[in-house]
C-alpha cells in the first residue's frame, strides 16, 4: 500500500538525508520546499533534474503532487511574478503541486551525489573530497579500479547512451586516476591538473581551460550539465521509494547541453 505524507514530514525527511544548511552560505539556490501545496497529503513524488513547465505538466499528468529536482525556481534575487515565471507558479498552485528543489547539497553527498554516483560508475576507489567552490569541496578525486580509456569512461556515464557534450582527450591513453564534478564546472579542471589527476570528468566545457588542459596534458569528458546530474535526483527517488513506501516516478526531460 501507497503511504501518503505532508510536505512538512517530507521536508524533515529530505533534509535528515541531505545536508541543506550546511550550503546555505554558498548555494545561490533555495534548497528545500520552493513551493508548499494547499496541506493536502503528498501520494506520489515525481523526480526530475529540472523544474520547467514541461516537468510540471508530466508532473500533474503522472498523478504526482510533489516535484523534487535539482535545479529550482528561485536562486539568489525574487523574480518577479511575470512572464513564464508566473506561468510556472501558477500552473503549481492551479494543479495543487508542491516543489522541492536541492542544489549543491546533492551534488555533494557522499552517498546519494551526483558526484558519488559517478565515481561509482567508473569505479573509482580511495576517494576524497575534490574540487573547492566558495571554500568546500563539493567533487570527489580517487583512483580507478581498472584503468580507463577516454571512450571507455564517456560510455560508463552516459545516461541513456546519450553522447556526450564534448570530449577532449589531451593526455595518457590509459587513465589511472579520476576527478569528478557534476554540471557547470569546466575551470575546476585546473585544480584537477594542480594535482595530478588523469582525468577529469564535469557537464560542461569552457573554452577559457581548453589550451590549458591541451598543454597540461589532461583529459576531460564533459558529459553534459543534464547527463552527470540525472544520478543523484534518481538515488534520492530509489530512496524515498525504500524507506517511505511512496509512489515514485523519473520524469527525462534531457536538453542536450
Amino acid at each position: 500500500m501507497t503511504s501518503a505524507v505532508s510536505t512538512a514530514a517530507l521536508d524533515r525527511f529530505f533534509r535528515s538525508i541531505l545536508d541543506i544548511e550546511e550550503f546555505r552560505s554558498i548555494d545561490s539556490s533555495m534548497n528545500g520546499l520552493q513551493v508548499d501545496n494547499d496541506g493536502s497529503e503528498i501520494s506520489k513524488i515525481v523526480f526530475a533534474v529540472d523544474a520547467c513547465l514541461e516537468s510540471f505538466e508530466r508532473c500533474a499528468a503522472a498523478g504526482g503532487n510533489l516535484l523534487f529536482v535539482h535545479h529550482g525556481l528561485f536562486w539568489g534575487s525574487p523574480l518577479a511574478l511575470k512572464g513564464p515565471h508566473r506561468k510556472r507558479l501558477q500552473f503549481l498552485l492551479d494543479h495543487r503541486i508542491a516543489l522541492y528543489a536541492v542544489h549543491l547539497p546533492m551534488d555533494q553527498h557522499p552517498c546519494l551525489g551526483n558526484n558519488a554516483a559517478l565515481a561509482e560508475l567508473l569505479g573509482m576507489e580511495e576517494m576524497e573530497p575534490f574540487g573547492v567552490y566558495h571554500g568546500k569541496k563539493i567533487g570527489l578525486k580517487g583512483k580507478l579500479k581498472k584503468p580507463l580509456g577516454v571512450d571507455d569512461a564517456v560510455r560508463a556515464i552516459s545516461y541513456m547512451g546519450r553522447p556526450p557534450l564534448g570530449v577532449y582527450p589531451f593526455g595518457r591513453e590509459l587513465n589511472e586516476s579520476c576527478a569528478v564534478i557534476s554540471g557547470g564546472a569546466s575551470s575546476e579542471a585546473l585544480q584537477a591538473m594542480d594535482e595530478g589527476v588523469d582525468l577529469y570528468v564535469t557537464g560542461e566545457a569552457g573554452h577559457t581551460i581548453y589550451h590549458q588542459a591541451l598543454e597540461g596534458r589532461l583529459n576531460i569528458v564533459a558529459g553534459g550539465h543534464y547527463s552527470t546530474e540525472v544520478w543523484g535526483v534518481r538515488k534520492v527517488m530509489e530512496l524515498c521509494a525504500a524507506r517511505l513506501s511512496m509512489d515514485t516516478e523519473f520524469i527525462d526531460i534531457p536538453t542536450g547541453l
